[in-house]
């Protein structure tokens, strides 16, 4: 695996763990109670953050197997991370979740399931990172609802910032 995207991947793995222990002192009533209507529980933002996780990674592994037919990302691409980045931390900014995310969604109701599934996204994502030929790395494999046609590494910063966008609303459901 490329070293930046190593450190990407150890980000995101660190910040999955985080966010699971913040939770462990959870009754599983708690981390399924819905603070007030119309919010999501514990347990429907993790399964959110599990379920977006699966498709990309999903998709990704299915566009890796016609790589070399991939165009290339270029400054383009990394114009719009820099606006995918600043849309992702700003804490006014609300968003729908994809259709296809939200239709593809099932809660998962205990801590337990959450990271087992999760567990088993990351693995797929680092074997695909661990196979993946370097020089086919800027090749268009991931495709964000909103930004377009991204690439391996930039789908792993999205991953970033999806979590530290739904930060908040994990925190607030702690508290």
């Amino acid at each position: 695996m490329h070293s930046s995207c190593q450190v990407l991947f150890e980000q995101l793995e660190s910040r999955r763990e985080e966010i699971l222990n913040s939770f462990r002192s959870l009754s599983v009533e708690q981390f399924n109670l819905r603070p007030r209507k119309n919010k999501w529980s514990a347990a429907e933002v993790l399964s959110h953050l599990v379920t977006a996780e699966r498709l990309s990674v999903a998709y990704m592994q299915k566009k890796a197997q016609g790589i070399a037919n991939l165009d290339r990302t270029g400054l383009w691409e990394e114009l719009i991370m820099g606006i995918l980045i600043v849309s992702q931390r700003f804490p006014g900014l609300k968003f729908k979740a994809p259709r296809r995310v939200v239709e593809n969604t099932t809660v998962l109701m205990t801590l337990p399931e959450i990271e087992s599934a999760w567990k088993a996204v990351r693995e797929d994502l680092r074997a695909l990172l661990e196979t993946m030929p370097r020089e086919e790395w800027n090749r268009k494999v991931y495709r964000h609802p909103f930004a377009g046609y991204l690439n391996l590494k930039q789908a792993l910063v999205f991953f970033r910032e999806h979590l530290i966008h739904h930060g908040p609303q994990l925190r607030a459901l702690v508290n």
